[in-house]
């Protein structure tokens, strides 16, 4: 592994965030981030209460080419001086990862700099060594919009998945329960802020999969209990508050019984290691992050979340996945690497 120190320019379109970062660090980090500019489309698709792959598509097209000019600008640095050009190549929507990589490649082949195509999952399984330098291995549980999962990480290349969502992820199933209690998009900080003056006791709502063997998630049947009480609640009403906050209690019992199975298949895997990652942009949710907390220090773990900016999509995660791939003394990726609309991080362990 080389000792030089790299600077790299990510680029994440793969939702609906156009986000362009410079970082700068080695493996295993922590690194330094010169830059990171995210510019969110949640107004454009509020109306429609959630992504329409056409607009974010477009808008990428749109603004894509200023982001990258502010991210060098406030990096105080010109294109011709970052070792490697990162850009999410999937899993996503599949416009608007064209759009990204596509940029990206142009670029690289304009300034002979080596390409990064990156697994926008693997970006956000390796924040956590990019600002706390976490060793491997470790276990991440990733959770957001369009993800769940539990992966044992023992290397750049090494994931072991233990557990996935087998249905909607967590934080879809976040955004369908504040559309049903009527409240704004993105749903998951709505219902959070809901959850907070609700009784988590009030209505009682299922555990899905706790319990179970493996350590698979299912929040399609929760989502599903909450709308049949929305239902029922119709004449007389419900309080949105105490529906929001027991199905946030509901989501965080799934998590930590689910989490707590992965940590076992974990230390059947390694024998080093007691990190917990939490990632994603569920992983800024506070009352999550405490009970996993709680569930840490009672499984001999310790967690190490991201600060909230860093859990969400932005491209400093996918600047420091290209840094990981030049400490590992890796090369770049070929030009005509295809964008990909699904690509596993990991296969079942």
């Amino acid at each position: 592994m080389s000792g030089k120190t790299w600077t790299v320019l990510g680029i994440e379109t793969s939702c609906d965030e156009t986000a362009a970062s410079v970082v700068r660090g080695l493996a295993p980090g922590p690194g330094e981030i010169l830059s990171n500019i995210v510019f969110s489309q949640t107004e454009a698709h509020a109306p429609y209460g959630g992504v329409v792959p056409e607009i974010a598509s477009r808008a990428h097209l749109e603004i894509l080419d200023t982001m990258i000019e502010r991210a060098l600008a406030d990096a105080k640095l010109s294109l011709a001086e970052v070792d490697g050009i990162a850009a999410t190549a999937g899993p996503g929507l599949i416009g608007g990862v064209m759009v990204g990589l596509t940029t990206a490649k142009a670029l690289a082949l304009a300034t002979a700099t080596p390409l990064i195509a990156v697994n926008h999952l693997m970006g956000h399984a390796m924040t956590a060594r990019m600002t706390h330098g976490v060793e491997f291995p470790f276990l991440l549980l990733l959770v957001s919009g369009g993800h769940c999962q539990l992966v044992g990480v023992g290397g750049a290349e090494d994931f072991r998945l233990y557990g996935s969502t087998i249905d909607d992820a967590v934080g879809e199933a976040f955004d369908k329960a504040a559309k049903i209690l009527g409240l704004p998009y993105p749903g998951g900080p709505a219902v959070e802020l809901a959850a907070k003056t609700g009784n988590p006791r009030a209505y009682e709502l299922p555990r899905p999969m706790k319990g179970r063997d493996g350590a698979d998630f299912s929040f399609s049947g929760l989502k599903t209990a909450l709308r049949l009480l929305a239902q029922d609640g119709a004449k007389d009403g419900i309080s949105v508050e105490d529906a929001a906050a027991s199905f946030q209690a509901a989501v965080i019992e799934s998590l930590v019984d689910r989490t707590r199975a992965g940590m076992a298949l974990f230390r059947r895997d390694f024998r080093e290691g007691n990190v917990l990652v939490v990632a994603g942009g569920v992983a800024a949710n506070q009352a999550i992050g405490a009970a996993l907390a709680k569930l840490a220090g009672q499984e001999g773990f310790v967690t190490r979340i991201p600060p909230p900016r860093l859990c969400t999509d932005n491209a400093a995660m996918i600047a420091w996945a290209g840094v990981e791939r030049l400490s590992a003394g890796r090369a770049g990726d070929a030009l005509g690497i295809s964008p990909r609309a699904r690509w596993p991080l990991a296969a079942p362990a």
